[in-house]
């Protein structure tokens, strides 16, 4: 994949040009992690004429850095923490608690407005493609997998346009499969490989949510 990317989604039509010809026939469900991850997702729900979903996770940012991801909460209540991070960063139990609850309010908050009353999708025996645009520590990404295994699917799928190296392997070991456009070193950010990384809003999720925008 040549870098930088355009923008979401030419990210999301160069995954699904990976995903397609494997995936398209299968009982297949997208779920794309907002919000970055939706816009990029739905590119590939639309190429593999499968339904689009979220699957809701926040980030734990480190408090003087919270771009530094020190793990991840989920919907259900699961939580993933990067141990190396929070002892390299100094992060003591009560500040972390603090984020904690902070990003749990605000999971909740993207539930409601994102979900509305709409049941959460059931994944058991199908195969479940989760979509980012990227993955820095796969804090969330790896948060993403945990919580799909609970509703027993038959695969789990990791895509994102980039990510490191490490962050890949690592993964590797979580998912039945992960496919990444692109590895570069050294890494940086995620957004330093779009030439458009545009925030994406509330409305944009919910537009691209509604039955019509992708095919179910």
């Amino acid at each position: 994949m040549k870098l930088p990317i355009k923008d979401r989604i030419a990210a999301g039509r160069a995954l699904a040009g990976l995903l397609v010809d494997k995936y398209r026939d299968r009982d297949v469900i997208v779920l794309g992690l907002p919000r970055g991850g939706v816009p990029v997702a739905a590119e590939v729900a639309r190429a593999l004429d499968a339904p689009l979903d979220i699957l809701n996770i926040r980030k734990l940012g480190v408090p003087f850095n919270p771009e530094l991801a020190m793990g991840a909460v989920a919907s259900g209540g699961i939580r993933v923490l990067n141990p190396d991070v929070i002892r390299r960063a100094g992060i003591g139990h009560d500040a972390l608690e603090e984020v904690v609850s902070m990003a749990t309010r605000e999971l909740e908050r993207r539930e409601r407005l994102y979900r509305g009353d709409r049941a959460r999708p059931a994944l058991a025996h199908r195969c479940v493609i989760i979509v980012d645009d990227g993955a820095a520590t796969g804090a969330s990404m790896d948060a993403a997998v945990e919580a799909a295994r609970q509703l027993d699917p038959e695969r789990v799928i990791a895509a994102f346009a980039v990510a490191p190296a490490e962050v890949v392997e690592k993964l590797e070991a979580h998912a039945e499969e992960v496919v990444c456009l692109a590895t570069p070193e050294p890494f940086y950010a995620v957004g330093s490989w779009y030439q458009d990384f545009g925030a994406v809003s509330d409305e944009e999720v919910r537009r691209l949510l509604r039955p019509e925008a992708v095919p179910a």
